[in-house]
């Protein structure tokens, strides 16, 4: 069956997950549904500590099984040490056909692969898939099909009852012996637990593992001893030295500068651009030097921001110092500097994935953006970004917060250089859709700018601002003259993923490549 960005999804797919094919990005506006009811124990009285020796006593205790759904965060990246510990366990104890629902998995989690090939590890539910998983699922070892969603789509998935977490398990840099952890005051501070922040509310069992107890309360809690059953003390959480790596390492490149410094331009020529606009920069390296470009233009002017969104890294907290912004409304820390802020700054503020950038709630915080600034790896003429699946057919990135901002920002802005090596990334048509064109406003590369003709207004200011404006054909001819048009990918049948719209559509569906044994 065709859906609304032109994808034809599979009809036994479709049969298979119960879903439906995506009809739009705002097809769901003031849908009705009904929240998932929550299977929860009480607890009256008793020793007032939740301490429990060992993740294998935890998981007897939580009536752990075959074909259970169990959950886990991110928010300490390629640094993560909770998923191998909790995984290894479940590996040495004989459990089979477990789903993994996390909000990411990355390098970290490389020692998956050999549980998905024996079995152990059967179904996947995430943001996106990096390094040996990625690899694993593109080449069609994982059973079931993997489901990458929107950070916003995931919190709908959980708090619909779609996905239903059996055990949550949360790294937590600090935590009390009666549950209330944080995300800062260890040894190993990740910043925020935002991401876990729903799988506590929701799922059956809540397990926190932390190397660092102190004494009650550990207020304010990120989360609450309420929604805690079980606390493990371990050695080690994370390493958060690693958690600007990969996407989140500041930018060199002198192309991605440039591309920031137009960005920045094209911002600035808007109307929008007045003092209290709000903004977002994605993890992209080019993104985040936006907000470095963008601070000389607002100090020009001054013109102050009204609140900055979103993941953080050190240009925006330096931004929140300096009095240029108001506030940050955190969700994910990209660096330790924007840790530290965290702590010291108390107009830094962390909030949860729910009021981040869930669609089916009374409103998210991504709803109220003016500007997003977002990176891709491919984009098409129709304006559709590929944030996930290579150009070669392979899982290697996640979908995040990149279809939430694109869907509720008044101004969505795509930077992008015109080829990533010697492979085209404006193109005819993008290997998979994961952020539908309707949504993106603007994209920007070393070769000119392209507004999606729907943006009169924005197209009228670019040209009266005299910046580099092309139609985004042209920026396909000229990626296509300097390294050809790619050779269309051959792929088997067999679905290994779905592409899930934030509403829980189907957007996309990812094939096995033929040349993937």
């Amino acid at each position: 069956m065709l859906n609304a960005v032109g994808r034809e999804i599979p009809q036994e797919v479709l049969d298979e997950t119960g879903k439906t094919v995506f009809q739009g990005t705002y097809q769901f506006d003031q849908y009705e549904y009904t929240k998932t009811t929550v299977k929860a124990k009480t607890r009256i009285g008793g020793s007032g500590s939740k301490l429990e020796s060992s993740i294998q006593e935890v998981l007897q205790k939580c009536n752990a099984h075959d074909g259970m759904t169990i959950s886990f965060h991110h928010h300490f990246r390629e640094g993560d040490l909770v998923v191998m510990q909790v995984m290894n366990v479940i590996h040495e104890l004989g459990y089979k056909d477990i789903t993994i629902c996390a909000s990411s998995l990355s390098k970290a989690q490389d020692d998956l692969v050999p549980m998905i090939e024996d079995g152990t590890v059967t179904h996947i539910e995430t943001s996106g898939v990096r390094g040996k998983i990625g690899e694993a699922i593109s080449e069609g070892k994982l059973k079931g099909i993997a489901i990458l969603r929107s950070h916003g789509g995931r919190v709908r998935a959980i708090e619909t009852g779609e996905t239903k977490i059996d055990i949550a398990f949360i790294g937590a840099p600090s935590c009390d012996e009666y549950g209330n952890c944080r995300g800062v005051g260890g040894n190993s501070n990740c910043g925020v637990l935002s991401y876990a922040a729903i799988d506590a509310e929701y799922a059956e069992n809540v397990v926190v593992l932390t190397d660092c107890i102190v004494p009650f309360p550990n207020f304010p809690a990120d989360i609450s001893m309420t929604n805690v059953d079980y606390v493990i003390k371990v050695d080690t959480i994370g390493d958060a030295d690693k958690i600007a790596t990969g996407a989140a390492r500041p930018v060199t490149d002198m192309r991605k500068l440039m591309m920031a410094q137009s960005c920045a331009d094209f911002i600035a020529c808007t109307p929008a651009f007045q003092d209290g606009f709000s903004f977002q920069t994605g993890i992209g390296g080019a993104s985040i030097a936006t907000a470095q470009c963008l601070a000389e233009k607002m100090r020009e002017k001054n013109i102050h921001m009204s609140f900055g969104a979103g993941g953080m890294s050190k240009p925006m907290c330096d931004l929140l110092e300096e009095g240029l912004v108001n506030c940050l409304l955190d969700t994910q820390d990209f660096d330790v500097p924007s840790i530290e802020n965290l702590i010291s700054n108390p107009k830094h503020y962390s909030i949860t994935t729910k009021e981040y950038a869930d669609p089916f709630c009374k409103g998210a915080v991504v709803n109220k953006l003016d500007f997003v600034i977002l990176g891709t790896l491919e984009a098409d003429i129709h304006f559709n970004c590929n944030v996930v699946v290579s150009s070669e057919g392979e899982l290697m990135g996640a979908q995040g917060g990149h279809p939430d901002t694109a869907a509720g920002a008044k101004c969505t802005i795509v930077i992008t250089p015109l080829l990533q090596g010697r492979i085209p990334t404006i193109r005819n048509q993008v290997t998979t859709v994961t952020t539908p064109g309707e949504t993106v406003d603007v994209i920007v590369t070393d070769h000119g700018i392209a507004i999606n003709p729907k943006r009169q207004d924005l197209l009228e200011v670019a040209q009266n601002a005299h910046l580099p404006i092309k139609k985004i054909e042209e920026l396909r001819d000229i990626a296509y003259h300097m390294a050809k048009e790619p050779a269309p990918l051959e792929y088997e049948d067999k679905v290994v993923a779905i592409i899930e719209s934030r509403d829980g559509t189907i957007m996309d569906v990812v094939r096995k490549r033929k040349d993937k044994n």
